[in-house]
């Protein structure tokens, strides 16, 4: 339906942003905050299906030029903009009105989102570079909204890997819009890609990356981490290899032009997906079960002293 592919659901696996706090601040287990942490997630979809709503609403004639984005239910005629306008109006007042229903700070959170993804829309999405950081903010602003949502200290470092992960991420965006449309076309469809151009992104893709996995790094040897997770936090230096594939690989993927964007990696690509899932099994084992971990680790060691 056009209606349902408007929505774009499956964009919703962004906001899984607002269930990290759940793993990270010990909570998986608890099954309040588990239901208010769900209940947050489908309420930040709402808001940023209405995001999306408005994005194609105004953006219809610049998409027109998309080889794909032109098929989208505003773009190709199948939507009309009176109906998108409506469907924008209910998604924010039943979003908005969910989030605030949660917890004040959640809907302020939430709201504060809402507000950054209409500047962007409107202006920040035409400033080169800007447009990228406000790309990884909103997802900052996801993360930080599932930890005030379940009232879990809001970490630096959650602020931290959020942001130089989807900076990547963000830059990489814009490298696949450069692969799917012929140079002359590309300042038409979006003025920043008259500036951006292949060197450059791939400049700024690759110190992004740099940037998220030493962050990362720095978070599992740094002590806040360690007095968090206690026996279990010298354990989360050992995903650093599927943290280092996972960012190679989607590097691989965009410049090699074999997905549009993000999402289309994480939805379609396997091997990512099989990074992805084998990281995330590894984390909730160390951080749930990172003491048991230690002691069979530590208990498989040679002591030094007894050896001949």
């Amino acid at each position: 339906m056009p209606i349902v592919r408007l929505l774009r659901p499956h964009q919703w696996i962004k906001n899984l942003f607002v269930l990290a706090a759940l793993v990270f601040g010990k909570q998986l287990f608890n099954a309040n905050s588990v239901i208010i942490a769900l209940l947050g997630f489908f309420a930040f979809c709402l808001v940023s299906s209405a995001v999306y709503v408005l994005n194609d609403l105004h953006d219809r004639d610049e998409d027109r030029l998309h080889p794909r984005k032109r098929l989208r239910p505003i773009a190709s005629g199948e939507v009309s903009p009176n109906s998108a306008r409506m469907l924008f109006a209910g998604l924010v007042v039943v979003g908005i009105g969910g989030a605030f229903a949660l917890g004040r700070a959640f809907g302020l959170v939430v709201a504060g989102y809402l507000v950054l993804q209409l500047l962007y829309t409107f202006g920040f999405k035409h400033a080169v570079i800007l447009d990228v950081i406000c790309i990884a903010v909103g997802f900052v602003m996801r993360a930080v909204a599932g930890a005030v949502l379940i009232a879990v200290p809001i970490s630096p470092w959650l602020v931290v890997c959020t942001f130089t992960l989807c900076l990547f991420m963000g830059f990489s965006k814009r490298r696949c819009e450069l692969n799917a449309i012929a140079n002359g076309a590309a300042g038409q469809h979006r003025r920043t890609l008259e500036i951006y151009t292949p060197d450059l992104l791939n400049h700024m893709t690759t110190l992004a990356a740099g940037l998220a996995i030493v962050t990362f790094l720095l978070y599992t040897t740094d002590a806040r981490t360690k007095a968090v997770f206690r026996e279990s936090a010298e354990l989360l230096i050992y995903t650093l290899p599927i943290v280092v594939y996972a960012v190679f690989r989607f590097a691989v993927l965009v410049e090699h032009g074999e997905v549009d964007g993000p999402t289309d990696v994480i939805t379609r690509d396997r091997p990512f997906q099989a990074a992805i899932v084998l990281w995330v099994l590894a984390v909730l084992a160390i951080i749930y079960y990172g003491a048991q971990l230690r002691a069979m680790f530590l208990g498989a060691q040679v002591d030094p002293a007894g050896m001949t």
